[in-house]
C-alpha cells in the first residue's frame, strides 16, 4: 500500500508522501484553483473554488439562509453555527452525487470560501452585507461559529472553511485592484485583525484568503506583515489568493514587472493556491530561478494536507452516505425560517404592529421589493426550490383582501420601457387609497449593491453613493405618505437606509433568505415578536462620514462616534418589554437580572464595557451577548461570560494589554448610549469593576 493511503498516518505525513510521488511539474499543476487530475497516482481533478456564506451557493438548489449581515442581526452564534452545519451537510450530500457522476467542476468541492469576516466599517461598501457587521467581537463570535459548523469535529473535516479577505478590506469596490489600505498599528490590532486571529488560533480554520488591495504598501496576498501574523498564530492550513488578485501585482499595484515576478512573489510569501491563472507561470519562474522546487513542494504539501483532512484519499468517510434528499429538506428549511424570524429588526412602531386583523380588512402591498425573489437572496447565494416573497407571505397569512402594486422599478424611472417615467405610481396610489393600510416594501438588492463586476447598475461598482433610496422609490414614498393613511415600511438592504419619512412602523429585513416572506408575515401579524438587533450603525448621511478611502476608525462605528447616527448599533424593538434591572460581575461572568413587562418575546441581552484608560476606544465595546426568551411578567437571571480580552486596550504601537484598572460593565437590550435610551425608553443597568 502506498504510504499516502495509510489512514493511520497523520494528514501531514500522508500529504508529504503523496507530494513526493509527484514530479515537480505535477506538483505545480496542483497549485491552480482548478487542479487537474494526476491519473497515475489516483488523484482526481479538484476545483478549490466553492462558496457558502449563507448556505451552499452557486451549485443549484440548496437551503438559503438570510445573508450574513442578517445572521449577525440575530445576535445568536449558536444558530449561526446551525446554518453552517446545514450548509456542510448539503455540500457533502451534493459532493457525494457529483463525484459519482465524475462532475468535479467549480462550486462542487468541499473547500468553501466562507466566512467573510471583514469589518463593515463604512455603509457605502457594497459587499458589506456578506460580513457580520462593524464590530470585531460580534464578527469573531459568528466567524468561529461558521468554522465550527462547516468543519465539524469528526475524524475528517466535513468541509473546509476559509477566513476571508485577509486583511483590511472593506471597499471601495471600484478601485480594489489598485487600492492601498493604510491602517495604523492600533487599528490593525484593535479592529481589523482580531477576528482572523481568533479563527486561526481558536477555531482552527483550514484556509485563509488574501484580499485584492495592498495593506500599508504590501499586496495582501504576499504581505510579509500578514504572513508573519499567520505564522505567529500557528496557522497550518492552506492560503489562497482572491480571484485574479495575483495578476493585480503587476497590472494594477505595479509592485512587480510581470506575471513571472508576481508568481514568484506570491509563492515565496506563502500563497499556496492561485485563484486565477497567474500560477501558469510557475515552471517558467522555476526555470528562471525565481522560485525553487522546494517552494513548489511546500505549497503542494499544504494543499494535499487539506485534501487528506477532508478524507479525499480515505477508503470511506463518515460523510460518504449522506443522502441527496438532505438538500433543501424540511428540517433545513425550518432553520432558515427561524433565522429569518430572528434577523428582522423593528426600528419604529407607534403601536400599529402587530396588525389588528379586526381593524384592517384590506391591505395594500406596494413597492419593487414586494414580490422580489432577488431581494430575499443577497449575493453569493444558492437557488431555493421555493421562495416566499413578502407578498406571498402576507397573502398566505392575512384572511382579508390583499392588493398588490409594484409602485416603481427598483432604480429605473419606469417599469415598462415604452412607458413614460413614473408609469406605476397611479396604480400604487389607487391601491393605497382603496386599502385600509399599506405595507411599503422598498430598498435594494444585489443587482445594485454587491461586488464589483457582479452588479449591473448606474452606481459605484456595487458600492452605494449614499444612504437614501433610489430616486423612483423616494418619489413613491412621498406619494403614499401624502395620503395620510397607515403605512408600515419594510426595507431590504445590506446596511443603513434613510427612508426620509416617518411611517407608523419600520422594519429592516436585510436580505432574509428563502423564507423571508413567511417570517415577515409572522412578525407583522404578531405570531412572532421581532427580536433582531442592528449589527451596524445606521447613519443619517454619508456626507458626514470620513472619506470612504480613509481606513482610520476615527469617526466610524459605534465605538468611535456618536454623531450622524440615525439608529445605533445593537438597537431593535420587540413586542415585549424586556428590561435588565441588575447586573453583577462575578468570576469572569456577568450575572444579569431581566424582567419582561410586555408580551412574550425573545430579546438579546448585550454587555458593553467602558474602559477609562487613555488607550481605550472613546465609547464602549461589545463584550458579550445572550439571546433570551421571557414570557409576559417573567423575570429571570442569566449568566454571560465576559472574556478577559474585554479588559484590554491597544496603544498606538499596536500593543494589546490591560492598561486600565477601572471599568464599567453595562447590560441591557441595547447600547448604553443616549440615543438608544431615547429610542427604547430604557436605561441599561451597570456595575463598576476594579481590576
Amino acid at each position: 500500500m502506498k504510504k499516502y493511503l495509510d489512514e493511520t498516518l497523520s494528514a501531514e505525513e500522508r500529504a508529504e508522501a503523496l507530494t513526493d510521488e509527484m514530479t515537480t511539474e505535477e506538483q505545480a499543476s496542483q497549485l491552480r484553483y482548478d487542479a487537474p487530475a494526476v491519473p497515475r497516482l489516483g488523484i482526481p481533478a479538484y476545483n478549490w473554488w466553492n462558496e457558502g456564506i449563507h448556505g451552499f451557493a452557486r451549485s443549484g438548489v440548496a437551503t438559503m439562509f438570510p445573508q450574513a449581515i442578517g445572521l449577525a442581526a440575530m445576535f445568536d452564534d449558536e444558530l449561526t453555527q446551525k446554518t453552517a452545519e446545514v450548509t456542510s451537510e448539503e455540500v457533502r450530500a451534493k459532493y457525494n452525487v457529483y463525484t459519482k457522476e465524475e462532475d468535479r467542476d467549480i462550486y462542487k468541492g468541499l473547500t468553501l470560501w466562507a466566512p467573510n469576516i471583514n469589518i463593515f466599517r463604512d455603509p457605502r461598501w457594497g459587499r458589506g452585507h456578506e460580513t457580520f457587521g462593524e464590530d470585531p467581537y460580534l464578527t469573531t463570535r459568528n466567524g468561529k461559529a461558521v468554522v465550527r459548523g462547516l468543519q465539524g469535529d469528526g475524524k475528517v473535516m466535513k468541509a473546509a472553511a476559509c477566513a476571508k479577505h485577509f486583511a483590511v478590506h472593506s471597499g471601495p469596490e471600484a478601485i480594489r485592484h489598485s487600492f492601498d489600505a493604510k491602517a495604523n498599528a492600533k487599528d490593525m490590532e484593535e479592529t481589523y485583525l482580531p477576528a482572523f486571529e481568533a479563527l486561526v488560533k481558536e477555531a482552527k480554520v483550514e484556509s485563509v484568503m488574501g484580499a485584492y488591495n495592498r495593506v500599508n504598501g504590501e499586496p495582501a496576498c504576499a504581505s510579509d506583515f500578514l504572513m508573519a501574523k499567520l505564522k505567529e498564530w500557528g496557522f497550518d492550513g492552506y492560503f489562497v489568493s482572491d480571484c485574479w488578485a495575483i495578476r493585480d501585482f503587476h497590472e494594477n499595484h505595479m509592485v512587480t514587472a510581470n506575471a513571472i515576478e508576481s508568481t514568484a512573489m506570491a509563492l515565496k510569501a506563502g500563497c499556496d493556491v492561485n485563484c486565477g491563472c497567474t500560477y501558469q507561470n510557475l515552471l517558467v519562474a522555476l526555470e528562471k530561478g525565481a522560485v525553487t522546487k522546494e517552494d513548489i513542494r511546500t505549497a503542494c504539501v499544504h494543499l494535499m494536507r487539506t485534501r487528506m483532512r477532508l478524507g479525499m484519499f480515505d477508503k470511506k468517510t463518515e460523510f460518504d452516505d449522506i443522502p441527496y434528499d438532505k438538500v433543501a429538506c424540511k428540517e433545513h428549511k425550518a432553520v432558515s425560517l427561524e433565522c429569518a424570524e430572528k434577523s428582522l429588526v423593528m426600528l419604529e412602531n407607534n403601536g400599529i404592529l402587530p396588525i389588528d386583523e379586526k381593524k384592517y380588512k384590506t391591505i395594500a402591498v406596494i413597492g419593487p421589493n414586494s414580490d422580489s425573489r432577488t431581494a430575499l437572496e443577497g449575493n453569493y447565494n444558492g437557488l431555493s426550490d421555493r421562495y416566499i416573497t413578502f407578498l406571498n407571505g402576507i397573502q398566505d397569512r392575512f384572511s382579508g383582501r390583499v392588493i398588490f402594486a409594484e409602485g416603481c422599478h427598483l432604480y429605473k424611472d419606469r417599469v415598462s420601457n415604452l412607458a413614460q417615467a413614473g408609469d406605476r405610481y397611479a396604480e400604487a396610489v389607487a391601491a393605497a387609497k382603496f386599502a385600509d393600510m399599506t405595507i411599503l416594501c422598498l430598498g435594494l438588492d444585489a443587482t445594485i449593491e454587491g461586488e464589483e463586476g457582479d452588479t449591473g447598475n448606474e452606481f459605484s461598482s456595487g458600492d452605494k453613493n449614499g444612504l437614501t433610496l433610489p430616486p423612483p422609490q423616494r418619489e413613491l414614498v412621498k406619494k403614499i405618505m401624502a395620503l395620510g393613511k397607515p403605512v408600515v415600511t419594510v426595507v431590504c438592504a445590506g446596511s443603513a437606509i434613510n427612508t426620509e419619512s416617518k411611517p407608523d412602523a419600520l422594519i429592516h429585513a436585510f436580505y432574509p433568505g428563502e423564507m423571508g416572506g413567511k417570517a415577515l408575515a409572522e412578525v407583522l401579524f404578531g405570531d412572532v415578536s421581532p427580536s433582531g438587533k442592528l449589527p451596524v450603525t445606521f447613519y443619517e448621511d454619508t456626507d458626514k462620514l470620513p472619506e470612504f478611502t480613509d481606513y482610520s476608525m476615527k469617526g466610524r462605528t459605534y465605538r468611535y462616534t456618536t454623531e450622524n447616527v440615525l439608529y445605533p448599533f445593537g438597537y431593535g424593538l420587540t413586542y415585549g418589554g424586556v428590561k435588565v434591572t441588575k447586573v453583577e460581575y462575578k468570576d469572569g461572568k456577568a450575572v444579569v437580572t431581566a424582567e419582561n413587562s410586555g408580551k412574550a418575546t425573545e430579546d438579546v441581552i448585550q454587555l458593553y464595557i467602558k474602559d477609562y484608560c487613555e488607550h481605550a476606544v472613546p465609547n464602549v465595546s461589545l463584550c458579550g451577548f445572550k439571546r433570551v426568551k421571557l414570557n409576559e411578567g417573567e423575570s429571570a437571571v442569566f449568566e454571560i461570560e465576559v472574556p478577559e480580552k474585554a479588559f484590554t486596550a491597544v496603544d498606538d504601537n499596536g500593543v494589546r494589554k490591560v492598561f486600565g484598572s477601572k471599568f464599567t460593565l453595562f447590560a441591557g437590550t441595547s447600547q448604553p448610549d443616549a440615543l438608544s435610551e431615547k429610542l427604547t425608553g430604557i436605561k441599561c443597568a451597570s456595575v463598576d469593576i476594579t481590576k
